[in-house]
């Protein structure tokens, strides 16, 4: 041991053995160490004190150091894996436009901790925070980059349905819904204090989404936010003083998904009843019905402007609707296994086949040229817009059991000012926000998906 410690090394792990032994209740053992050490009265009560528990310590940090060189170890194997059959295709594949960018297996990060079920997504617009719920009544907050769990948000009393970022401008907030009929709002500049819950609806709230400003009649910008319930309607809150400023009624059943168009000012919906339904976010009256699901639409999207030139020419449109309008066309997806995909008046332009089970989740490429869905058959599949629809990738086993949400990391606008101003800075959820048609958009190459095996998976470049 002399020849490995110093002298004075050796004197701290004598009385830190001396002080384990103490507090183990070995007291002639401890007095037996220290006759023999000759380590007389100068190890006081004070000193047993000061070296109490470092031995664990010490031994629980070597135990973690040890499981942790050994992951390294192995990620450092698949690396160099990768590096040995790289080839020049696939080098430049690595330096390929984001635009053009699709999941691959395996994900970067599978993050478990929830124990049940996984429901629900969503991307902080700025930092790289992800939030999960789950049907075990929790929030959980990952740092997305580094594979940690930040913490977890307790409050609802029954599974949580659905998470969204956004807010007031400044002041991003953290909504989340629930089957115990709440929504509730969290403070994540405040370690996510729960600040609100907005009670009103009669059943289980399935979805919400924060309405991006510029919706015509806000009262003010950033502050409206949109819920879909079992209870058959729609309501628009505003989350500044917790009231609820519109009930839309319409749906024959429950409703299971919303999502507010990149202006705000369209509402699409989507629920048991087989249709979806495009609503005026201000008036709250029907614009549109579509028809043409066999069974429960589980989701929808509304593609964003990028896209509108590959689904203009699908739709045989001799030119693109202007970037700067919204809600243009809509993506279905069904537990028929089939995604249609419609223009604003509810017409439908081409149906997807090719997944075995319920669709669960659909979410626009921001580059515009694909559409991402997400199935309870464990695969999340490629849809290439510029090929008619043509599915063009499938991540088989993206998970272990059924995927049940799927969402895109927020591309930020470049020249962007990061004080917490998510509003005409940040595209939320990959949906393109209005500066879009600038051309300035920052994609983000990060997908996050939810499964019923309890894990969270992050696929990145």
């Amino acid at each position: 041991m002399s020849q490995i410690l110093t002298p004075r090394q050796a004197e701290e792990l004598h009385k830190a053995l001396i002080a384990y032994l103490s507090s183990a209740n070995l007291p002639s053992t401890a007095a037996a160490l220290r006759e023999e050490l000759s380590i007389g009265d100068s190890f006081d009560d004070a000193t047993r004190k000061k070296y109490e528990g470092i031995l664990e310590k010490k031994w629980t940090s070597v135990v973690r150091l040890q499981k942790r060189i050994m992951e390294l170890e192995s990620r450092n194997n698949s690396l160099q894996a990768e590096l040995d059959s790289a080839t020049p295709t696939s080098l430049l594949r690595r330096n390929q436009d984001p635009a053009s960018w699709l999941p691959r297996s395996p994900a970067r990060h599978t993050l478990q901790s929830h124990r049940q079920p996984i429901t629900c997504v969503a991307f902080h617009p700025i930092f790289s925070s992800l939030a999960s719920g789950s049907e075990d009544t929790t929030i959980k907050i990952w740092d997305w980059e580094l594979g940690e769990l930040e913490r977890t948000v307790k409050g609802h009393t029954k599974g949580v349905l659905d998470v969204d970022f956004g807010g007031p401008r400044g002041g991003t907030l953290l909504a989340s819904c629930s089957s115990d009929l709440t929504i509730k709002l969290w403070d994540p500049s405040d370690d996510y204090k729960n600040i609100r819950t907005l009670p009103g609806h009669d059943h289980s709230v399935s979805a919400i989404r924060f309405i991006p400003s510029g919706a015509a009649g806000a009262p003010s910008s950033g502050n409206l936010l949109v819920s879909a319930s079992r209870d058959k309607s729609l309501r628009i809150w505003d989350v500044t003083t917790g009231y609820c400023v519109k009930t839309i009624r319409g749906h024959a059943d429950w409703v299971r998904d919303v999502t507010p168009s990149f202006d705000g000012r369209w509402l699409v919906s989507a629920g048991n009843d087989q249709t979806a339904r495009l609503w005026d976010a201000a008036s709250g009256d029907a614009k549109c019905v579509f028809i043409g699901h066999e069974h429960v639409v589980e989701c929808v999207a509304l593609a964003p402007p990028r896209s509108y030139p590959h689904l203009a020419a699908l739709a045989g449109l001799k030119k693109p609707p202007p970037a700067s309008s919204s809600a243009e066309f809509v993506a279905t997806g069904s537990r028929d296994k089939t995604i249609k995909l419609w223009d604003g008046r509810g017409t439908l332009i081409k149906t997807l086949i090719g997944h075995d089970n319920w669709i669960r989740g659909l979410v626009f490429h921001p580059g515009g040229k694909y559409l991402l869905s997400a199935s309870d058959d464990k695969t999340i599949r490629c849809w290439d817009l510029t090929q008619e629809g043509r599915c063009v990738k499938t991540v088989e086993d993206a998970h272990g059991h059924f995927v049940s949400c799927i969402r895109w990391a927020p591309s930020v606008v470049k020249d962007a000012p990061v004080n917490g101003d998510t509003n005409g800075s940040v595209a939320v959820n990959g949906s393109a926000k209005k500066e879009d048609p600038t051309g300035k958009l920052n994609i983000r190459c990060v997908i996050a998906t939810g499964s019923v095996d309890l894990n969270v998976r992050v696929f990145a470049s």
